[in-house]
């Protein structure tokens, strides 16, 4: 298992067997874990997602920040119910490590289209009182750009292909690790 993965399915773990929802101590973490990160932690089962939470600019050591993320992916995504103890051994754990977002200077939906990056960019649309993400990932599922921005839009409260003044738009691309399970019950 991968020390991203590991991180918040211990996370999730000791919520269940312990009833008590902790981070790791920095001390027991590695380097890479120590320093500031950005992460999402994404849970599914097959094709359905049991939670997906997490953090657009970095504020805090990435072990930190998976485990936090992975334990609101379990039980407080407000989309989902709480995750099971059921669902543990069978869930699927993504943990996507964020890249610095880069402002793109665009001023049109033809403009972003031109310049997204199918498969590679994930992208944030950004208006004073909204504001929306499609990681990376999201391309597994939606190959056109057109899908892709279409469904960034509608999860932005957007009207599609609309151009709010005063939107704007960043990239970022992501690191991923897995783990598909399955493990032993909680």
């Amino acid at each position: 298992m991968s020390a991203l993965c590991d991180v918040a399915i211990t996370a999730i773990a000791t919520a269940f067997t312990e009833g008590v929802r902790r981070a790791p101590e920095l001390r027991d973490l590695d380097d890479r874990l120590r320093t500031p990160g950005a992460s999402f932690v994404t849970l599914e089962h097959g094709p359905e997602l049991l939670g997906c939470v997490g953090a657009l600019e970095a504020s805090q050591p990435l072990g930190i920040d998976i485990a936090e993320h992975a334990l609101a992916a379990a039980f407080d995504d407000p989309r989902m119910p709480p995750l099971s103890p059921a669902d543990f051994p069978v869930m699927a754990v993504k943990v996507s490590v964020l890249s610095t977002p880069e402002p793109l200077a665009v001023t049109s939906f033809a403009q972003l289209r031109a310049v997204v990056r199918t498969g590679i960019d994930g992208l944030t649309v950004e208006l004073p009182n909204r504001r929306a993400t499609l990681l990376p990932s999201v391309w597994e599922k939606v190959r056109d750009p057109d899908d892709f921005l279409d469904a960034l839009w509608h999860k932005a409260g957007l009207p599609p292909r609309a151009w709010p003044a005063g939107l704007q738009v960043s990239r970022y691309t992501t690191t991923e690790e897995c783990d598909r399970g399955p493990r032993a019950p909680v």
